[in-house]
């Protein structure tokens, strides 16, 4: 196979295709669940985080499709910057919201443009050191995968190697493409699973069916247990991505939810 063959024929542009559509799903799936600790009160607030990371993710997909692989680092951060704040801001209204403070104000005026959110360092480090994602976070910072891969991401951004700038001429050959391909394929994908943690284990009914709320519409009583079942979509991409490369985090997701997820 050529060099040529096998870069439009990467696997990498299937991925992306998936997980763009993956986070469409989960867009309209959690559309009806009510944010709460915010004045937001109409649609959930991650209904607008997950399509505009699908619409992250396409971006990349346009631009690797032109072969410019550094560019599509920096839009590989912006998808990890996304993470992060989607998780800390979830983590922080749980954490603070109550009857007494029933409207979240750092979480509150971010959404309506009055205060920024910190600085990713400040998020990162409090995602990390809370009791209640301690076990998950156990096993997402076992190693440093996730610190290589954003320093991978800060290299191209900042141009800290001249390979990182040759790797966005489309024109001129690189003996090396493919295997940067492969490397920027396995990121995504450890991005991918990181976001899925700590989503599904901190909002576990987000992986919600709609077969509850299917029946009640119909003016059907639901089957017994039905508001556990999970979405098919999101069985598959368990099973397809989680469960097949990270066993032990499917196991601790698994062991703290009472969704049922195979």
């Amino acid at each position: 196979m050529t060099i040529d063959k096998a870069y439009k024929e990467h696997p990498v542009f299937g991925q992306l295709s998936e997980y763009a559509e993956f986070y469409e799903n989960l867009s309209t799936l959690v559309m009806g669940w009510i944010t709460q600790g915010t004045t937001h009160l109409v649609i959930n607030i991650d209904t607008y985080v997950f399509s505009s990371i699908q619409g992250t993710l396409e971006s990349i997909k346009d631009i690797l499709i032109k072969r410019r692989i550094n560019d599509s680092y920096a839009l590989l951060r912006k998808y990890y910057d996304s993470v992060i704040i989607n998780v800390y801001s979830n983590l922080y209204l749980e954490d603070n919201f109550s009857i007494e403070n029933f409207v979240v104000k750092k979480i509150d005026n971010w959404l309506y443009g009055k205060d920024q959110l910190p600085e990713y360092r400040v998020m990162s480090d409090y995602i990390r050191k809370s009791e209640k994602l301690a076990k998950i976070n156990d096993l997402l910072n076992k190693d440093s995968t996730y610190k290589v891969i954003r320093d991978r991401c800060n290299d191209h951004i900042h141009y800290n190697f001249y390979q990182n700038l040759l790797l966005n001429d489309n024109e001129i050959y690189l003996e090396n493409r493919i295997a940067v391909l492969n490397v920027f394929s396995k990121d995504l994908e450890n991005l991918f699973i990181l976001h899925l943690s700590y989503l599904f284990y901190l909002n576990d009914y987000y992986m919600m069916g709609s077969n509850y709320v299917d029946s009640l519409d119909l003016g059907l009583t639901p089957e017994e247990g039905s508001q556990y079942l999970v979405a098919p979509f999101i069985q598959e991409i368990f099973d397809k991505v989680i469960k097949k490369n990270r066993m032990d985090l499917a196991t601790e997701i698994k062991n703290n939810t009472v969704m049922k997820i195979k």
